[in-house]
């Protein structure tokens, strides 16, 4: 199997990996400078770098890689003792890179109203695969989103089980009211998506919760929940609540880089859920 050929599949699957290459030599090792090995989620491999402890501790950062989302630098020594010892008597010595490969992150965009139309064209920007949802035509339509990679007009529960959510999903809630709001939220918490996002004021989400609440819907469940979504810049245009929302999104896709923790974003954080 081709490494190439499997990372792509991967990455259209919305699954991770870590590709390991070796990326300098000294002197003899039982591999070539170049080789790469794929690393998947669950552990299984494309290709090597030559098999024996060197690529047994690569895969153990792989590992660790998958889970940090963010590369490494090995160096190894094979002199004679250690590679007598290892099986591999070579003597030289071999960098390896190990980087995480990412899918392309889609945002789900609950709503085609105003807020909805900077929304899209920003995500796409920062380079999330962008997809429109609403139940009226009139507003989900190529017209109105040009530029966004799908439009789906529907009512949401049809479109729900045609949508394939994963860990690289971000789902933003911004519909034309509470209840469209509160039918969306209560799917959308039993996702495995990365980012849950849905705008309003703190009584509205309360409100929403509560209701969900009544239906038997677990407080635990609203967890990853952000609202009101977007980092708090005194938004108050389409405009500017994108820039905000999109900004929350990137700091979790960067794993809160910069010092920022998105976490502090949630609902149970902000000490709105006790």
């Amino acid at each position: 199997m081709d490494v190439f050929e499997e990372l792509v599949r991967l990455r259209r699957l919305g699954q991770k990996s870590a590709l390991a290459t070796i990326v300098e030599v000294r002197g003899s090792i039982p591999s070539f400078e170049s080789a790469k090995l794929l690393v998947r989620e669950d552990g299984s491999m494309v290709g090597t770098i030559g098999g024996g402890c060197v690529e047994a501790e690569v895969w153990n950062a792989a590992r660790e890689v998958l889970e940090t989302e963010k590369p490494r630098h090995l160096s190894f020594n094979l002199g004679q003792d250690a590679a007598y010892d290892n099986g591999l008597i070579c003597g030289g010595q071999l960098d390896v890179f190990i980087e995480p490969v990412l899918p392309i992150p889609s945002a789900y965009i609950f709503g085609a109203g105003h807020i909805s139309k900077s929304l899209s064209k920003l995500a796409s920007l920062a380079g999330f695969r962008t997809v429109v949802v609403d139940n009226r035509e009139q507003f989900a339509n190529r017209d109105r989103f040009p530029d966004v990679d799908e439009v789906l007009a529907a009512e949401y529960e049809e479109v729900f089980p045609k949508l394939e959510i994963n860990e690289s999903s971000y789902l933003v809630i911004v519909t034309r009211g509470h209840r469209d709001d509160m039918r969306v939220l209560r799917w959308a918490i039993d996702t495995p998506a990365r980012y849950i996002g849905m705008i309003g004021s703190k009584r509205k989400t309360l409100n929403v919760i509560k209701e969900l609440e009544k239906e038997g819907v677990l407080r635990e469940r609203f967890e990853r929940l952000h609202s009101p979504m977007g980092l708090e810049l005194g938004a108050i245009t389409p405009e500017e609540i994108a820039v905000s929302v999109v900004a929350e999104m990137i700091a979790v896709r960067r794993n809160a880089q910069a010092g920022f923790n998105p976490l502090s974003k949630s609902v149970f954080a902000q000490g709105m859920l006790k």
